[in-house]
């Protein structure tokens, strides 16, 4: 057999493997059947224990017989499967077979991959969670975002730091504040080819640090159910931006109330436990009450991240984004901060809005941070969502 053929046939038994773990018990005619010391049986029963309602080993809840199964199942998956794919199927398992229950177990929480998902589950869950089990539902979710803030944080500062020394400028900067991109560039007609050499004769420089805030960024949060992920890297974001003393940031969350949390903006995770997620919205009251909290128009960002699902009266919202647009207010609306791709969301008020100058569209956590450098140097949003490759939503459309 030629070394082409033999790799076609590697390649044929490799996607026959695949498609029989896939399908399952049932695939096995058409897929061949595993070896009984196959490495592939491991992974076969805990697909298998999720996957086929039939089975003997299916998982279920609600029952303390099930609960040690559940958490070997869990260890299980660990051990056959990457990280992105533990989350993908603990959430299924929550989902499908209703397993929030088990965490309100110690073990069963120990022995779960922790991610947004499983924070946005616990926060939600929140008041149930027996006294036993709080402080490691506590810990779980620490775990959380002290990963997202050692990959988050640092773009964040850097992003915005640099966008806020770059919108002030001098023209008599010291050596350490030159911008020496915009100098050589301005300089460039003072080429001497003797030289070979710029003489600079106009110096570019950043901005000195202000004695009091450049910029000043109202993040107003819909705490609904559908946008917990949004929420929790909203926390994450609007501490490291409160640490920064050139930014003055509000961290405000809403469903039909409303609830400043600025104040416990130091730790992301007392944000979280503070929120309540699910119930019903009124984003109108909310952007109401943000609209109260601008003191300098044309220094203000304000940033709406809500699906748009309005149960509030939505004229009196247009009415409100109208006037704080004409203000001077930057505003934008941001569908979802998550990495789940195309949220669902209100097509027909995303469009008026955008009709009035309030630009909409979904952010990634890792978008983010240049979304908001872009926004402080009042850059067109709209136009830079574009240039990322993010589609905002069109005015009528």
């Amino acid at each position: 057999m030629s070394s082409d053929s033999s790799l076609k046939a590697n390649q044929d038994q490799e996607q026959l493997r695949r498609w029989r773990l896939v399908l399952g018990e049932a695939a096995e005619e058409s897929c061949g059947a595993l070896t009984a010391n196959s490495p592939d049986i491991g992974i076969d029963n805990a697909l298998t224990a999720l996957y086929d309602a039939d089975s003997k080993t299916h998982l279920r809840g609600g029952s303390g017989s099930s609960s040690p199964r559940v958490a070997r199942w869990l260890g299980d998956i660990r051990q056959y499967f990457p990280a992105a794919i533990v989350q993908v199927m603990q959430k299924d398992a929550f989902e499908r077979l209703d397993l929030k229950s088990m965490l309100f177990e110690k073990e069963m929480l120990e022995a779960v991959q922790p991610d947004v998902h499983l924070v946005a589950t616990l926060i939600s869950l929140r008041g149930v969670i027996p006294a036993k089990t709080k402080e490691t539902a506590h810990l779980v979710v620490r775990k959380v975002v002290d990963e997202l803030m050692k990959r988050l944080e640092e773009p964040m500062r850097s992003a915005v730091a640099g966008a806020l020394n770059r919108a002030v400028r001098n023209n008599r900067p010291r050596y350490v504040e030159i911008d020496w991109l915009r100098t050589i560039r301005a300089n460039l007609r003072h080429w001497q080819e003797d030289y070979r050499s710029i003489i600079p004769q106009t110096l570019i420089g950043f901005g000195r640090k202000a004695q009091r805030s450049q910029r000043e960024v109202i993040l107003c949060i819909d705490q609904s159910g559908s946008m917990a992920a949004s929420v929790v890297y909203s926390s994450i974001f609007g501490a490291v931006m409160a640490s920064l003393p050139a930014v003055k940031t509000h961290m405000v969350v809403f469903d039909t109330a409303v609830v400043d949390m600025t104040e416990q903006l130091d730790d992301p995770v007392d944000v979280l436990f503070g929120v309540q997620l699910g119930g019903g919205t009124d984003i109108n009251r909310a952007v109401g009450y943000c609209q109260s909290l601008v003191r300098e128009p044309r220094n203000t960002i304000l940033i709406l991240i809500s699906d748009l699902y309005e149960g509030g009266v939505e004229n009196n919202l247009l009415q409100r984004a109208n006037e704080l647009v004409q203000s001077g207010v930057q505003f934008i609306t941001l569908l979802a901060l998550s990495d789940e791709g195309a949220p669902s969301y209100d097509h027909q008020l995303a469009a008026k809005l955008a009709a009035l100058g309030v630009p909409s569209f979904a952010c990634s956590p890792d978008q983010f941070p240049m979304m908001m450098a872009a926004a402080i140097r009042r850059e067109d949003v709209g136009l830079w969502a574009a240039q990322q490759g993010i589609v905002p939503v069109r005015a009528g459309s």
